[in-house]
């Protein structure tokens, strides 16, 4: 009977670490559709169909929360099209500048979008240092390509929009609207809009309370027991985030709308 127990406590324990790999993978290691690395590892060739670089952090890559790129992919006036994912979890300005090159540049993109620098608010990066960055990015992708650029303000961070941090990250977004006047390219409000939606719920946003724990979970919610973001989201009593941070379907659907309206322009 006590070998008995212990084996199925074993293959018990073996199936949650299994379990709990799976969704890890998934949510933080796995790469998004089409990366770079697959579409502009070689170069590509010039007559190729026109190419849209979404290039950013996880709000991009779309593994932990919704994935506004491949909603963005599947929308019929744009079958024409190839979407490459260049978002990559936990990134900063810092980490996409040095990887413009090989990320955007390499895939001699139509359009580009770019979406980066909650991580680095979080961080704690300088803002004169986000400056820079932001503006070298812009700057090489103009000077290496003839590609339209837009530049997304940053999500809110939490949905209390009175927090400290998102006080702060309205620093960000003025970073962003004044190198976008600067260089001449286009600035898409995702920040206006989702704060909108927030503002419209009402009562007393659910605190700022980002972790981990709370990240994998939601990403188990979803992987393992099949609820959409959307459902993790409500499940947590919050409007637009899974974990405070990434965005659900709803939201993501801001970032996809206002990107199809650029392209269509």
């Amino acid at each position: 009977m006590k070998k008995r127990i212990i084996i199925t406590l074993s293959l018990l324990l073996v199936g949650v670490l299994g379990a709990a790999g799976a969704v890890g993978y998934l949510a933080f290691v796995r790469p998004p559709a089409n990366p770079p690395a697959e579409a502009c590892a070689d170069g590509r060739k010039p007559d190729a169909r026109p190419t849209v670089v979404a290039a950013g952090s996880s709000s991009t890559q779309g593994t932990l929360g919704a994935d506004w790129v491949a909603a963005l992919r599947e929308r019929p006036e744009y079958r024409e099209y190839e979407f490459v994912n260049a978002g990559i979890n936990g990134n900063t300005s810092t980490d996409l500048r040095q990887r413009v090159d090989t990320d955007i540049v390499a895939c001699r993109p139509t359009a580009v979008t770019i979406l980066i620098g909650g991580n680095d608010l979080r961080d704690g990066v300088p803002l004169d240092q986000y400056r820079d960055n932001l503006g070298a990015i812009v700057d090489r992708v103009k000077s290496r390509t003839g590609a339209r650029i837009a530049l997304m303000s940053l999500p809110p961070i939490g949905e209390d929009l009175d927090a400290e941090l998102n006080q702060k990250l309205g620093a960000h977004n003025t970073v962003i609207k004044e190198i976008a006047t600067r260089t001449q390219v286009d600035y898409l409000p995702v920040h206006e809009r989702l704060a909108d939606l927030l503002r419209q719920r009402g009562g007393d946003p659910a605190p700022y309370d980002f972790s981990f724990l709370l990240a994998f979970g939601a990403a188990t919610q979803h992987y393992l027991f099949g609820q959409s973001w959307d459902e993790v989201a409500r499940n947590g009593g919050r409007e637009l985030h899974v974990d405070h941070i990434h965005l659900n379907d709803r939201g993501g659907a801001i970032i996809t709308e206002l990107a199809a309206q650029w392209l269509a322009t």
